[in-house]
C-alpha cells in the first residue's frame, strides 16, 4: 500500500508537470505576426502605428479567447488569422496586394502539430477569407495544397465564405503596383534600375502560431503575396516545411520575408529539426535560421514561433516586424520595430 501511494505521488507531483500546467489552463498560449521587411517608424504615424497595434491585439484577443475556452489550436489560429484578412492594413485577404496583371491571387496554409496533417491553397481569388479554405482542405480532402480555380471548386463542399474578386480592390495596394510599373517603365526608357525605397521595401504576410491546453500546437499563415508578381508565382507562405510548419513535438512556425530565400532554406521545417536533432531551444533554432542561416543567403524577413512547453520567440533580421504575442497567465505584448 506505501509503495502504491509513493508511485501516485511521484506520477501526481514529479513526472508531470507540464500536463498539469495544462490542465490548470495555464500553459496555452498564442504569437501573432503581419509582416516584416523595412518598416521605419519615421513613415507610420501615431495614428497608422495605433491602427496596427490595434488590429493586431483583436486578432490575437479572439484567438486567445479560442483556448481560454477549451478550443483547438487550429480554431484559434482560423479566429485570429480571419481578422487580419477581413483587415486592408495586412496583405491578406481584403488587403492583398495586386499581381503585374492587376488581380488579386491569395495563399494560405495551415497545419495540425498533432496529426502532421496539413493543408493550404495558393493563387485563390474568390474566397474571403483563405485560411478557411486551407483548414478545408486539411479537414476534407487526402492532399495537402490545392491551387486555383480548383482550390476554388473544392471548397465550395465546406463552409467557406466567397467574394466577388471586386471586394478585395484596395486603392492604396493599386496605388503600389502602378508605382512599381512607372518605375518598370523608366528604367526601359533609360537602361538603368532605381534603387528601392525603403517605405516600399515590405513583405506583407499575416501569420499565428497557437498552443492550446490539450498540448497540440497549430501554425497558420495567409498572404496576397509580392506586388507586381508574375508568371503565377507563389512564396513560401503556403508551402508546408518553408513558410508554415507545425509538430508538437518540438513547435510550431510561421514565416514572413522574402519568400524564395524562405523555401530554399526551408525556414519553418529547420527549426524544427534543429530543435530534435541537435536540441536546440526554440530561441536558439529559430535564431540560427533568421539571423544566420538565411542572412548569409541573403533573405531577408522573421518569424514567430511556440514550443510544446508554451516558450515564445519573434526574430527577424528586417527593419521591422508587426508582432505580438498573449499567454495563458495574461502576460502579453505588441511590438512592431526592434
Amino acid at each position: 500500500m506505501k509503495k502504491i501511494f509513493i508511485l501516485l505521488v511521484i506520477l501526481t507531483n514529479g513526472l508531470l508537470p507540464a500536463q498539469q500546467k495544462i490542465q490548470n489552463g495555464e500553459n496555452f498560449a498564442i504569437v501573432i505576426h503581419g509582416g516584416a521587411g523595412t518598416i521605419l517608424k519615421k513613415n507610420l504615424t501615431d495614428e497608422l502605428e495605433k491602427e496596427y497595434k490595434d488590429k493586431i491585439a483583436q486578432a490575437m484577443q479572439a484567438g486567445y479567447d479560442t483556448l481560454k475556452n477549451g478550443g483547438r489550436s487550429m480554431d484559434a489560429v482560423v479566429a485570429a488569422i480571419k481578422i487580419l484578412e477581413d483587415s486592408p492594413l495586412f496583405n491578406a485577404g481584403k488587403g492583398s496586394v495586386f499581381t503585374a496583371d492587376g488581380k488579386n491571387e491569395m495563399d494560405a496554409a495551415i497545419m495540425d502539430g498533432n496529426t502532421l496533417k496539413a493543408g493550404a491553397v495558393a493563387g485563390v481569388r474568390t474566397i474571403k477569407n483563405p485560411i478557411t479554405a486551407a483548414l478545408c482542405v486539411l479537414e476534407k480532402s487526402q492532399h495537402v495544397m490545392m491551387v486555383g480555380s480548383g482550390a476554388e471548386k473544392f471548397v465550395k463542399t465546406c463552409s467557406c465564405e466567397f467574394a466577388d474578386t471586386s471586394y478585395f480592390f484596395e486603392q492604396k495596394r493599386w496605388d503600389q503596383l502602378q508605382k512599381i510599373k512607372q518605375t518598370e517603365k523608366m528604367e526601359s526608357d533609360h537602361g538603368f534600375v532605381s534603387p528601392v525605397e525603403d517605405k516600399d521595401k515590405k513583405f506583407g504576410t499575416v501569420g499565428v502560431v497557437a498552443l492550446d491546453k490539450a498540448g497540440n500546437i497549430a501554425a497558420g499563415t495567409s498572404t496576397g503575396g509580392m506586388t507586381n508578381k508574375k508568371f503565377g508565382r507563389v512564396g513560401d507562405a503556403p508551402i508546408i516545411g518553408a513558410g508554415t510548419y507545425a509538430n508538437n513535438k518540438t513547435c510550431g512556425v510561421s514565416c514572413t520575408g522574402h519568400g524564395e530565400y524562405f523555401i530554399r532554406a526551408v525556414a519553418a521545417y529547420d527549426v524544427s529539426a534543429l530543435m530534435e536533432y541537435k536540441g536546440l531551444s526554440v530561441e536558439q533554432a529559430a535564431a540560427e535560421v533568421v539571423m544566420k542561416k538565411l542572412k548569409s543567403m541573403g533573405g531577408e524577413g522573421g518569424l514567430i514561433a511556440i514550443d510544446k512547453k508554451g516558450n515564445i520567440t519573434m526574430p527577424f533580421n528586417s527593419a521591422g516586424m508587426y508582432r505580438g504575442y498573449m499567454k495563458g497567465n495574461g502576460k502579453k505584448e505588441i511590438l512592431i520595430f526592434k
